[in-house]
């Protein structure tokens, strides 16, 4: 499936719904909108078909467009703890966030007990669903009239990482790449020879080539080790860069503020290579 920019004589909205190329869609519902010195906040639902993912859009002020980042949280957590670490920081740095649900997570934890943890085949297929989804939220946020589609970025921790990785491969309009205590697969994972040919992180880095990607680990990190971090870069193809910060899995302040500097200084980056194109 490959990216379609916006096309004139079509709004933001309409290109949501269409999509292009036969791929999955979103359209918006908006619960609530809350507006502030720093710009907008509004949490709303991405439908697709029946299934509603629960997210929230951050967009800068005083800009017509933004450059914008999807954002996806670790196991166990919510989109809330992405908007309010990174998804502000970004904020202020000028650039637009969305922040879903992952499946089994956040509002949408109610399924929970139903994540087949046994079963390799069901939780391969719903990991393909995850990333269907990443993609498809990709899409309707680069359609957002707030937003320039050209200057699209991903930022994925722990288990996002893993799953924006491989949504970052597949999707060639993620300009920017951020992982935070991401890696290659451990080497204790369960049908290890099964899950890598479904979902094999050292493939998916190659396929990142050309694209700016940072990598953000702990060296104390006992859930995704130094040895995981180090096995991905090793595979992935410059412009990238390993930082390592001096503690367990979750980024203290400064490490997150520095990855949404890095971050915004890269998107803002690829507008000048275009312009200059």
């Amino acid at each position: 499936m490959r990216g379609c920019g916006k096309k004139g004589g079509g709004s933001g909205e309409e290109i949501a719904r269409t999509g292009c190329m036969g791929r999955l869609y979103f359209s918006a519902v908006t619960r609530r909108t809350t507006s502030s010195t720093r710009g907008d906040e509004r949490v709303l639902d991405l439908v697709h078909g029946t299934e509603r993912v629960p997210a929230t859009l951050l967009l800068p002020s005083g800009q017509p467009t933004s450059p914008a980042v999807l954002l996806l949280h670790g196991f166990s957590s919510s989109k809330e703890r992405m908007v309010q670490s990174v998804g502000r920081a970004l904020q202020q740095r000028g650039v637009a966030s969305l922040a879903l649900d992952l499946p089994f997570h956040g509002e949408r934890d109610g399924t929970r007990d139903a994540l087949p943890y046994r079963n390799p085949i069901a939780l391969v297929a719903a990991w393909r669903s995850a990333v269907r989804e990443a993609r498809a939220a990709i899409e309707w946020l680069g359609a957002q009239p707030e937003i320039d589609g050209a200057r699209l970025g991903l930022l994925g921790y722990s288990l996002g990482g893993f799953l924006g990785l491989m949504t970052a491969s597949e999707e060639r309009r993620v300009q920017v790449i951020t992982l935070a205590a991401a890696g290659d697969l451990p080497d204790t994972t369960p049908y290890l020879s099964l899950v890598r040919r479904a979902v094999d992180p050292l493939r998916a880095v190659r396929a990142l080539s050309g694209r700016p990607l940072l990598l953000v680990n702990g060296r104390r990190d006992t859930t995704t080790r130094p040895a995981q971090a180090e096995r991905l870069f090793a595979h992935a193809k410059e412009p990238k860069e390993l930082r390592w910060y001096e503690g367990g899995h979750w980024p203290p302040p400064p490490v997150i503020e520095d990855a949404a500097v890095w971050t915004a200084e890269r998107l803002r980056a690829w507008a000048g290579r275009r312009q200059a194109g």
